[in-house]
């Protein structure tokens, strides 16, 4: 069934054309995803898909009593309004807490936040993921996302694609998160020049399939040029000999690729890395450091030991507030280690770019503002201009010219990175570098990063881009060490389902007294922060336990399905003793990890009654 159908739409930002005679239609169950550059029409269109914005010109057709929900990048919330408000909508208690799939909603992405706060005191990240919510508890035919996935850990967005897939709603999705596009979208939105090119697939059936477009095209561009010099000849020497025209079979995957390099001459890179680095960037010797300075804050290191290396690249995970931030900044000195020692080599240059942005003089042109920093810098075996490397980086032609302060904040955070990279370091810490790039940007980047001689600790929400740039993964899981991962994300996703990975906060929580004079002890109803203080903990750590007790709570829902499963499977397997054997062995397995788990829930469970 058609829901929403577009004729002839254009429409414009002053005198700039965003959509020039669109047509398109969405169908139920389409999942689309919308790719474009920054400023290119994207979120254009999805208004106007949506009927939150009117087109110039054209027509915009919705099936009757179509409900469409939107997630814009704009969060407008009345600050005085509880949170449990606005997500739950004057929903009965008994109504949202019996339903499994609401629970989860808040578990996810508010299991942290306190839903009796109001609005005003939500931070970005917080208000964000509290419009998602309101957003997915919801019933829609049509859900609309304009970037979903900002302000949400790898683990949140892991989560949220596997919601989504499962809904039945249609989806319209604005992305810059090229492995979240993979997982969610089977059709793909190109907005380009003000048209909509349309893919089948994915992000990367999109990126194969534009790369099989422009091959197509150059073929016939070659034989277009081939003919014209054919008729050339023919008007020059008169008819030529009959020639029969040459057949080519070929695999057009393995053609695209065939002369392409890999990503990153890994020895080479390493053997100039080591010679302008030297033997020791950064060891961490025996490091205890807390997240607000010395014994204040969750605890993020405890006696650890670590080494960066050159040339090393690596991707630093862990979720939002485990620590990542602090890590790079113990790195670039700006803070100290409760004890122990870091030792910097003595030929590292290095580049911090933070999540704040500053030091732009906002007075100052784009190429100015660069070239004060070089006008030339060599990456990898090239030298290139500032002017050549803004180009890669988005600023083309005039926008090069801008003044600094007219710039949107995905414009300054390019310039920061290029400054940075301008200076010729060996040692780049980059914390969401991603934020607010397009994903043409974000590959221009990548590619700008894989001639990149150096060390790289990159702290990224951005799956795609993490494991494009960095070679090995290393942890933040709540136990105060920097703990290696073979695997990358997905073991990372992994330990964090198995319950063996928490922030820093839950291991601060965890690790407190479990137990308070009785005098201290609050009994009633709506104890709320009363409890938290007589348990010795805060408000933020009484939420972190509750969250990694609904953490519990659904892996014993999986472990008694699996459970279940295992006995249907040997009612199913009398006569086969081989087979029950092994199946009994699975659910002695199942049982050993259920009682693990419930004896971790019955601990959580007791300190939060406030034992």
């Amino acid at each position: 069934m058609n829901l929403v159908n577009l004729e002839s739409v254009s429409h414009a930002f002053g005198l700039k054309p965003l959509l020039a005679d669109v047509s398109l239609g969405i169908e139920q169950g389409d999942r689309i995803g919308v790719v474009g550059r920054n400023g290119g029409g994207k979120t254009t269109l999805i208004s106007i898909i949506s009927g939150t914005l009117r087109p110039d010109s054209g027509r915009v057709t919705h099936t009757r009593n179509l409900r469409v929900g939107m997630l814009s990048q704009r969060d407008e919330f009345d600050p005085d309004m509880p949170v449990k408000d606005i997500v739950l909508a004057g929903r009965a208690e008994h109504e949202w807490a019996g339903d499994a799939a609401i629970r989860e909603i808040l578990a996810r992405l508010l299991g942290d936040v306190d839903l009796a706060s109001p609005a005003g005191a939500l931070s970005g990240g917080e208000r964000r993921r509290t419009a998602l919510a309101r957003l997915l508890i919801g019933e829609h035919d049509l859900i609309v996302l304009d970037e979903p996935t900002n302000h949400l850990d790898i683990e949140a967005i892991a989560w949220l694609a596997g919601h989504l897939s499962r809904r039945r709603s249609a989806l319209l999705v604005v992305t810059h998160d090229r492995w979240f596009l993979d997982a969610v979208a089977t059709r793909t939105w190109e907005v380009v020049d003000g048209t909509v090119e349309r893919y089948e697939g994915g992000y990367a059936a999109y990126v194969l399939a534009k790369a099989e477009r422009a091959r197509l095209a150059q073929a016939a561009e070659e034989r277009r040029q081939n003919l014209m010099r054919k008729e050339i000849a023919w008007l020059r020497r008169g008819p030529p000999a009959r020639t029969s025209k040459p057949k080519f079979r070929i695999n057009a995957a393995e053609a695209l690729i065939a002369n392409e390099p890999p990503p990153r001459e890994t020895v080479e890179l390493l053997n100039f890395a080591s010679a302008r680095l030297g033997k020791t960037v950064f060891d961490l010797e025996d490091v205890t450091l807390h997240a607000g300075g010395p014994g204040a804050g969750p605890l993020v290191l405890d006696h650890s030991t670590y080494q960066f290396g050159p040339g090393d690249r690596i991707g630093l995970i862990g979720v939002n507030g485990s620590g990542k931030s602090s890590v790079l900044r113990l790195l670039s000195g700006t803070v100290t280690e409760d004890s122990g020692r870091v030792v910097r080599g003595r030929t590292v240059r290095l580049a911090h770019l933070s999540q704040e942005l500053h030091d732009l003089d906002p007075s100052r042109r784009v190429l100015e503002t660069v070239e004060e920093v070089r006008k030339y810098v060599q990456v990898g075996k090239k030298e290139w201009s500032a002017s050549q490397l803004l180009e890669r980086l988005g600023f083309r032609g005039e926008a090069q010219w801008k003044v600094v302060g007219d710039l949107s904040g995905g414009e300054r955070r390019r310039l920061q990175l290029l400054r940075l990279i301008m200076d010729e370091p060996n040692v780049l810490l980059l914390d969401e570098p991603t934020n607010d790039l397009d994903i043409e940007t974000l590959t221009e980047l990548e590619d700008l990063l894989d001639g990149w001689a150096g060390t790289l600790v990159v702290v990224s929400h951005d799956r795609y881009f993490l494991e494009r740039v960095a070679d090995r993964c290393v942890a933040l899981l709540g136990d105060g060490r920097l703990s290696m991962l073979p695997g990358g994300v997905d073991e990372y996703l992994e330990r964090r389902a198995s319950g063996t990975a928490l922030s820093a906060r839950a291991a601060a929580s965890s690790a407190a007294p479990a137990a308070v004079p009785a005098e201290q002890r609050q009994v009633g109803d709506g104890q709320g922060a009363d409890q938290a203080a007589t348990a010795g903990l805060s408000a933020k750590e009484l939420r972190e336990l509750r969250k990694e007790l609904n953490r519990l709570e659904r892996q014993l829902d999986k472990l008694g399905e699996r459970e279940a499963a295992l006995h249907a499977d040997m009612a199913g397997a009398a006569g086969d003793f081989t087979r029950l054997a092994a199946l009994d062995a699975d659910l002695r397995e199942v049982g050993a990890q259920k009682e693990t788990v419930e004896l971790e829930w019955m601990e959580l469970a007791e300190r939060l009654e406030g034992q």
